[in-house]
């Protein structure tokens, strides 16, 4: 059945589905267009509000490269890709390969989703590799589009941004609630961490029912191509034997004594202040763990030019996002979708179209905590007025966020980047993860709001 659904939706996306750069720029047109329709704004204060929100991400696009960044080096530490490497052996069939991969993403997601990104296309290559060494048929682009469906359950992990913003002293939910929402009762709670399970179990079964058979076309890994590929050069020497620069840059005394002082005070934070996780803390606990793992202050250095390649593409797109927030938000379209989908709600549906409003929403605005700081207000507002826990809108919006990225090419890039594929070559794929985790997602927020 699902090799049914997936074959015309590949076929959709490998002829029509454009680059994302032209996918944003798509997407403000259709945003522009549905403000002067939709709204009393004219022309020129469409045009304003684009131009005056291309900035208004900036401090938010720091902290989200630094979690790629941190995420990428991380997977690329020499502990980690042994694991990578060893993993990579375990799948003996290619339903196994592809459900497998789906797994491992989806866990590395529920750390953090930059490591996530990296695993999948990591994971992805050099189980082709291996799977074509053993004479195994593998499709590539399923492979990479399994890594990129684990990456689905990311917002109801460690490093979601909507549930953390909730958690942390300060924020606008702090000030319209007068008290903070603890990730116990979002992330960490119950219900969320059941659905999680559910999702990736979900995920791993619709990867390894979508393998091809015997007659379906299939593209290999190239011969020669491995997890080297990946990875950038070694700088060129220019002098003669080692100096005494040379050797504090292999020192492993330098990166270690920086790890374990940064360890220090994360153990002496989550001491003092308990599971207060912020989007802060989650970057300064994988820079931890990178320290700790890293032979040398050189190697970091290749680490850190090896993933600002990957994070280049993200970061140009980063204002054209945030422009399309700023017409959304200045016009009040984006306050008109979501106070349509509160005047439908009740008591028990509330969670189930905050759930639909984020996926909606994400698909122009691509930013957990920028699109959550945008429709959580509302929402929030709503479950106060309805007598719902506002944790459930929390993870409503989480959700929807999460659900549509699988049709949003914009967090692809990074792993397509290390994968060496388009996104037309995965989207169709991913386009089935969608329609299973939609069910998923909305049963749970049914469930939850009961």
């Amino acid at each position: 059945m699902l090799k049914v659904v997936s074959r015309p939706l590949v076929r959709l996306a490998e002829r029509y589905l454009p680059t994302a750069f032209v996918f944003a720029v798509v997407l403000t047109a259709i945003v522009a267009v549905g403000a002067l329709l939709a709204t009393d704004s004219g022309p020129v204060e469409v045009v304003r509000a684009w131009g005056d929100g291309l900035t208004g991400l900036l401090a938010f696009m720091t902290q989200m490269a630094l979690v790629l960044l941190l995420g990428y080096m991380l997977a690329n530490t020499g502990p980690v890709r042994r694991l990578l490497e060893r993993l990579a052996r375990v799948p003996r069939t290619p339903a196994q390969a592809y459900g497998f991969v789906a797994l491992c993403a989806a866990v590395a997601s529920l750390f953090t989703w930059g490591l996530g990104l990296v695993v999948a296309a990591l994971l992805s290559i050099e189980v082709a590799r291996i799977g074509r060494d053993r004479g195994l048929k593998l499709h590539y682009p399923l492979l990479v589009a399994a890594g990129y469906s684990g990456f689905v359950v990311w917002h109801m992990g460690y490093s979601g941004s909507g549930p953390l913003a909730a958690a942390t002293p300060g924020s606008f939910v702090e000030d319209q609630l007068g008290h903070t929402i603890p990730v116990t009762e979002t992330i960490f709670a119950s219900w969320n961490m059941l659905a999680a399970v559910v999702t990736v179990i979900a995920v791993v079964g619709t990867m390894m029912l979508m393998a091809p058979g015997k007659d379906d076309r299939i593209v290999e890994l190239p011969k020669g191509a491995s997890l080297e590929d990946a990875q950038g050069n070694d700088p060129i020497e220019t002098t003669e034997g080692p100096t005494p620069a040379d050797r504090i840059d292999t020192s492993r005394f330098v990166t270690l004594a920086i790890g374990l002082f940064l360890l220090a005070y994360l153990i002496l934070y989550f001491a003092q202040e308990g599971m207060s996780l912020t989007l802060d803390i989650v970057n300064w606990t994988f820079l931890c763990l990178v320290l700790l793992l890293v032979r040398n202050a050189r190697e970091l250095g290749q680490l850190v030019a090896k993933a600002a390649a990957n994070v280049g593409e993200i970061l140009v797109q980063f204002p054209l996002y945030a422009g399309i927030m700023g017409i959304m938000t200045a016009t009040g379209l984006v306050a008109m979708l979501a106070d349509f989908f509160v005047s439908i709600s009740t008591e028990t549906t509330l969670g189930v179209w905050a759930f639909l409003a984020g996926g909606i929403v994400n698909v122009f605005v691509p930013s957990g905590g920028g699109q959550f700081a945008i429709q959580a207000p509302i929402f929030l507002d709503a479950a106060k007025q309805l007598g719902v826990d506002p944790a459930i809108v929390v993870m409503g919006v989480a959700y929807g966020d999460q659900w549509t990225n699988m049709i949003q090419p914009f967090w692809a890039l990074p792993m397509l980047a290390i994968a060496r594929l388009r996104i037309r070559d995965v989207m169709g794929f991913t386009t089935v993860t969608l329609i299973v985790t939609g069910v998923v997602f909305a049963v749970t927020m049914v469930l939850a709001s009961l």
